[in-house]
């Protein structure tokens, strides 16, 4: 008979750990809307959502949850941090509608003496006369060992001493915090393992932060070692270096463990997002799981081992996490990258094409860090444009622009063999360059036509770093015509539209002459 896979419980933390972070501060909304997606939506086992007697706002965000849950059937999922002062984080806990504490507690003999400066058995007669109230209002008590890393490695026996003192008393997991993030991957499994050895008929939870970069290590050491929960925050939110990341604790603990858990994994990305807008902590774009980038490929042979077999995917596919993969466009581009975003994009090309919108999507990509799939049909209509004549080309050109004062615009352009140097004062950039591009075309008897209409576009749902897409109407005595221009600058866009108008020009002034 197969063996039943172990099951581990997740405690996410992220509204009241998550909210040491520098800087954060969650409104009573957001803390409801945030705990109702973590219980709802993710299937989180547990969240500890405040710590007590805070505020009076705090007070106010822990009723709202609390009363919401009621209404689920989820209360009892719902912690508060409350400290060793017998009535009064009870009475707090209690006014909110609370049902379960958490007791933080001294994990170190170096806190227990200099902080409280109490000995082990007076900290423990706290200990108990607040359980024991805490019991009598009707609340579940889990207990934190503040500081237990740095206790046990410095004094196992104070560590040994205090949890000999509370057996007995009704606690339902012992949490115990690698407070400071300063344990090793082994010294967590050599240290857990001595706990659940010693202490086997308890609950052990791990509670890691990541001052070393190891939290999502030691959580894994921890369950390896036997710990029954893991405590983790959305986005590694947390004081100092941040505590260890949900998504990465359990994608790991799945998938290198083979171990159940609760958690939706389709609903990450989505509360990653919820937690970045609310506290305004940007996460990296290569963030594991729910970065914005872990889900595009760049190189082109990468493209390619994906489009001839999957080469280059794993278990971590983006469909996992309500995903999709993506193939970035840029200077590293190879044919199978663009043939990707084509394919998305449902638009097909011939070879001849492809070969030519790749060309621009290459240069474009040395003057801009990203094409995204919006900007392709941009590039696609510029680069399949005709450009069978190169008569004028703009080789460099420098704008500036200042509030209340004319621009200028520098210019180098190569007409035929020659290269001339121009400048122009106008109202605004493309003006500027109007004016000194003018200059240079009379000494050639280049007339310009009369601009109709100027129209600039961005990609729908496009950044601000998005491509520009510049579409100019021109007339002249044989009607109107249109020439477009792209660039990530809408004024360099303009000017790249100009420049194909007046290859057009040129092109019809040497074809009109060789007909006469």
């Amino acid at each position: 008979m197969a063996k039943k896979a172990r099951y581990v419980t997740i405690l996410d933390t992220t509204l009241r750990d998550g909210e040491q972070t520098q800087g954060v501060s969650f409104s009573p909304a957001e803390k409801l809307n945030i705990a109702k997606s973590l219980l709802e939506m993710l299937k989180v086992d547990r969240i500890e959502v405040a710590s007590a007697r805070v505020s009076e706002g705090e007070k106010e965000a822990v009723a709202n949850i609390i009363s919401w849950a009621e209404t689920v059937g989820l209360a009892d999922r719902v912690e508060v941090l409350g400290f060793v002062d017998y009535k009064r984080s009870v009475d707090w806990i209690k006014d909110t509608g609370g049902h379960v504490i958490n007791l933080l507690a001294k994990g170190s003999e170096n806190h227990c003496k200099n902080q409280l400066g109490k000995t082990l058995p007076q900290h423990v007669g706290d200990i108990k006369k607040t359980i024991n109230y805490a019991h009598k209002e009707g609340l579940k008590v889990n207990l934190y060992l503040e500081d237990w890393s740095n206790g046990y490695r410095d004094n196992p026996q104070y560590v040994y001493d205090l949890m000999e003192r509370l057996q007995g008393l009704d606690i339902g997991h012992v949490m115990l915090p690698d407070t400071l993030g300063v344990l090793s991957p082994a010294e967590v499994q050599a240290s857990l393992t001595d706990m659940v050895e010693r202490f086997p008929d308890c609950k052990f939870d791990f509670h890691p932060h990541n001052d070393y970069g190891l939290a999502t290590a030691n959580a894994l050491a921890a369950v390896e070692a036997g710990a029954s929960s893991i405590h983790c925050t959305i986005n590694c939110l947390g004081e100092r270096a941040g505590n260890a990341s949900l998504a990465e604790v359990a994608v790991n603990v799945r998938d290198r463990m083979g171990l159940k858990l609760s958690i939706d994994e389709s609903h990450l990305a989505r509360l990653s997002e919820m937690v970045e807008n609310f506290s305004n902590k940007r996460i990296s774009d290569n963030a594991p799981i729910v970065g914005a980038d872990v889900f595009t490929q760049t190189s082109g042979i990468h493209a390619d081992g994906d489009k001839k077999g999957g080469l280059y995917q794993t278990k971590l596919s983006p469909e996992r996490f309500a995903r999709r993969r993506s193939y970035a466009l840029g200077k590293m581009s190879g044919k199978a990258s663009l043939l990707k975003n084509l394919e998305r994009l449902d638009i097909s090309l011939s070879d001849e094409n492809v070969d030519k919108v790749l060309k621009r999507v290459v240069e474009l990509g040395d003057s801009k860090k990203r094409i995204t799939s919006d900007d392709l049909p941009f590039i696609i209509a510029e680069a399949l444009e005709s450009k069978d004549y190169n008569h004028i080309e703009l080789i460099n050109c420098s704008v500036t622009s200042g509030l209340e004062l004319e621009s200028t615009a520098s210019i180098r352009i190569r007409i035929g063999d020659e290269v001339e140097l121009s400048a122009g004062i106008g109202n605004g950039g493309f003006d500027a360059f109007m004016n000194a591009l003018s200059k240079v075309l009379r000494k050639y008897d280049i007339a310009l036509p009369a601009l109709a209409d100027f129209e600039v576009r961005i990609p729908k749902g496009g950044k601000t770093n998005a491509l520009t897409e510049a579409t100019i109407t021109w007339e002249n005595e044989q009607g109107t015509f249109k020439t477009r221009g792209v660039h990530s600058n809408q004024v360099f866009a303009a000017m790249a539209a100009t420049i194909r108008m007046v290859n057009v020009q040129i092109h019809k002034q040497q074809k009109a002459a060789k007909a006469s």
